[in-house]
């Protein structure tokens, strides 16, 4: 594995990548949201090593990456000729949220364009496509002059990667992988989805960062929840990380409604266990000495919903890595701005612990 240990990279290691995913080589880079491992999105034994590296079900369709303009060329971009070899159509609806969101940690489902892989779409005839925000990201992008496929960086169902350490971590020994480092990532958890492929409405189909509501005030289209508006006979586009099981810790993961910690500790019967409690920030100590059969000890993170989420992949890998017997979160609040948080914690609730692994195959 070959990697640069400072944040910015040269012009000098981006060709490198650049030449790499084009001699078929997978590189990992850094988004705004997670670090993907990238392969060019055009090349079926370059998809195919993704999959082979990751672990990752071939059915599991994988988004495209694609350069956004510069800032300044932002307003005049001719989107529909630079989404022409991967879409079908572009909706009035998909321009706006375009214009909107793009590059961003938006992701929209298309009708793909029949010369796209079925080996990137999982066999279905949509393909999912994002611009990044990230600058590094961006620059590969743009020097590539391609689409590049890029789940994120990890074992398949695992924590999410973000930083370049967690990536060098996870494929230690695994020889020919580029990592480029960007610093930390900002958002944290990965894009939200939007199924645009029906023609009929906008579909959530994950939750992230960007909330509905955040769509609907920035461009007037309404965004329903799966299964609010599929007409009998139809069925949505499978995505990436919307297994029940997935985003998983080894130790044990468990989640704990609002003032009920200690009845949480009390289901666990091992007196001779090592637990971390995650409180809010905002609440004053949970009192933990009431329950001195367990060793537990508190772990304070933010009460605000997007330092939480740029957070939580690094809480959770961290807490992984100290042997801890069982790790309880706080259920987070309603509310859309915690939709995505919610949705990473109870599938990694689900996955976790040793086993985990056996959830991964029942779920699709």
């Amino acid at each position: 594995m070959s990697s640069d240990s400072t944040p910015l990279q040269s012009s000098a290691v981006i060709n490198e990548a650049v030449q790499s995913l084009r001699d078929g080589g997978l590189v990992a880079f850094p988004t705004e949201t997670v670090y993907g491992l990238g392969a060019d999105a055009r090349n079926p034994e370059a998809i195919k090593k993704i999959f082979i590296t990751k672990g990752r079900p071939s059915n599991h369709p994988l988004i495209v990456h694609i350069a956004a303009p510069d800032k300044f060329d932002q307003a005049q971009v001719d989107w529909v000729s630079v989404l022409a070899p991967w879409v079908r159509d572009l909706s009035e609806d998909a321009l706006k949220l375009i214009h909107a969101f793009w590059p961003g940690p938006l992701t929209l489902v298309f009708k793909k364009d029949k010369s796209v892989l079925a080996d990137l779409t999982g066999g279905q005839d949509t393909v999912a496509i994002r611009a990044p925000a990230h600058p590094l990201a961006q620059e590969l992008l743009r020097k590539f002059k391609g689409g590049v496929v890029a789940p994120s960086a990890n074992r398949f169902g695992k924590v999410s990667p973000t930083s370049a350490a967690d990536v060098r971590n996870e494929f230690e020994g695994e020889l020919g992988l580029m990592v480029l480092d960007g610093g930390d990532c900002e958002v944290g958890i990965e894009s939200t989805i939007i199924d645009l492929s029906s023609g009929d409405h906008a579909i959530l189909l994950r939750p992230g960062l960007i909330t509905p509501k955040e769509i609907l005030a920035n461009t007037g289209i309404k965004v329903y929840q799966a299964g609010e508006e599929i007409k009998e006979g139809n069925s949505l586009p499978r995505v990436s990380g919307s297994l029940k099981a997935h985003y998983a810790p080894s130790t044990p993961l468990r989640l704990y409604s609002p003032g009920r910690v200690l009845d949480a500790l009390s289901e666990f019967p091992d007196i001779k266990s090592r637990v971390a409690v995650v409180v809010w920030d905002s609440e004053s100590s949970l009192v933990l000495e009431d329950h001195p059969s367990i060793d537990a000890e508190e772990v304070i993170v933010s009460s605000d919903a997007a330092i939480f989420a740029s957070r939580l992949y690094r809480n959770l890998r961290d807490l992984d890595e100290q042997g801890w017997d069982l790790i309880l979160f706080p259920e987070p609040p309603t509310g859309e701005e915690w939709d995505g948080v919610r949705d990473r914690l109870q599938r990694a609730s689900f996955g976790s612990g040793p086993s985990s692994s056996s959830h991964d195959s029942n779920w699709s």
